[in-house]
């Protein structure tokens, strides 16, 4: 996939030097008080804040208990001692954030019974399909890793938890949480704790690029494969894990952030991790995140993509937004592995309800075009809302075929391939 990495941030950090900053940052969730909190959550906050403050703690209380859940496969596939007893000291952590998150929901908010399996039965409905589909993925990559131990399938566990999870998604919104709790001078208590998270957070995402950028630099080719792998697969997951409500702005803009600001946060995150792991990510082929966009314009498109309802569970009618279908063949043709073809192979869509599109596979990558193409190899006829079906993984395209409501013509071996190529 590339050439050996050269030296980066990482070699500076030691795996000792980690667990001694574990040892003396340690707090105590149990200690933190939180009597001031309930004032302010009664009467300095807004039931609109209210609404959005619990949706939003909702998500880190779930995913806290997740991965407190999911970590011992970790320790046991690493391969240093340094390591494993980093990761025990991570599973100590994690499991302290969830007691942290659930005193407050309990005490504070007043949901649950005090225990942790009644408060996450009480804050279940706040959960989105976006968070479910990110952490099943984090349940399943424990079974997997349980029963794989290799340094690649390491590489993908930890590329999940610490880069993905971790410093994408939780990282930005707690930087944004902090910040509005100081400028709205509220929940002393949970603010006190919210920092000690982030700064355990900071300490697991820096175990984590280390690891990664050790593997990675022993191993490449099988390791860049594992990371950009993993990234592939959840990548259109992640972002509906903050969509809030009916897509109502004012569960963050209520605190004076914005949806764009939190997806801007999260993609310039992943890329300054990625970089710090070595991977030239300008330069990856079949790499799913368009790098030669801004952050902030990458986490647009996913918000476009997930608006039309081509990515999602499909709770909401698939648009034909000229715009967003733009950005769906741009991410085919990203994606697209032309060595599942013979090179020049031209793949047609023709929709019933939208305009026509094809992808043009050459031995150096492949292009997209709006439009009909002079020739194709492979002609692909439905409507274009069960191809975003088919592409958001909500359809199987042979039941669309064998119901005819996708309808191939033309070279049968393209078509057989068609898997392959568009990943």
């Amino acid at each position: 996939m590339a050439a050996t990495a050269p030296q980066s941030v990482t070699d500076a950090i030691s795996y000792e030097d980690l667990y001694a900053r574990w040892e003396r940052g340690n707090w105590r969730a149990t200690e933190i008080d939180f009597a001031q909190d309930a004032i302010d959550w009664r009467e300095k906050l807004t039931a609109e804040q209210r609404r959005s403050a619990l949706w939003l703690y909702a998500l880190f209380f779930h995913g806290e208990d997740s991965v407190a859940d999911n970590l011992s496969p970790y320790i046991d596939a690493a391969p240093l001692e340094e390591q494993k007893y980093f990761l025990t000291t991570q599973q100590v952590d994690e499991a302290r954030h969830s007691v942290f998150f659930r005193r407050f929901m309990h005490e504070v908010i007043g949901l649950g019974d005090g225990t942790t399996a009644g408060t996450l039965r009480a804050t279940h409905d706040q959960i989105t399909w976006g968070h479910r589909m990110v952490f099943s993925r984090l349940d399943r990559m424990a079974d997997e890793l349980r029963a794989d131990r290799s340094k690649p399938k390491l590489a993908a566990a930890v590329t999940l938890y610490h880069v993905v999870v971790e410093a994408s998604l939780a990282q930005p919104g707690q930087h944004m949480i902090e910040e509005y709790l100081e400028e709205f001078d509220v929940l002393p208590g949970f603010r006190e704790g919210m920092r000690n998270v982030a700064l355990d957070e900071q300490r697991h995402i820096g175990f984590g690029v280390k690891l990664l950028a050790d593997l990675y630099r022993e191993d490449p080719e099988p390791i860049g494969e594992a990371i950009v792998g993993l990234i592939r697969e959840v990548l259109p997951w992640t972002a509906a894990v903050a969509k809030p409500p009916n897509w109502d702005r004012s569960y963050t803009e209520c605190f004076g952030f914005t949806l764009e600001d939190l997806g801007e946060a999260g993609a310039l995150s992943i890329e300054q991790k990625l970089r710090a792991i070595g991977l030239p990510v300008d330069d990856l082929p079949r790499f799913p995140m368009p790098m030669d966009l801004p952050p902030r314009e990458r986490a647009i498109r996913g918000q476009k993509m997930l608006r039309a309802g081509l990515l999602g569970p499909g709770d909401e009618p698939v648009v034909a937004d000229p715009d967003a279908i733009a950005i769906l063949f741009d991410t085919l043709r990203r994606q697209a592995d032309p060595r599942a073809v013979r090179p020049g192979t031209t793949i047609q869509w023709v929709f019933a309800d939208a305009e026509p599109w094809y992808l043009s596979l050459a031995r150096e990558g492949a292009s997209a075009t709006q439009g009909l193409a002079a020739h194709a190899d492979l002609t692909l006829r439905c409507r274009f809302t069960d191809w975003a079906d088919v592409t958001s993984g909500r359809a199987d395209p042979r039941r669309l075929m064998l119901s005819r409501r996708l309808r191939p013509k033309g070279d049968w071996r393209v078509l057989l391939a068609l898997g392959k190529v568009l990943g």
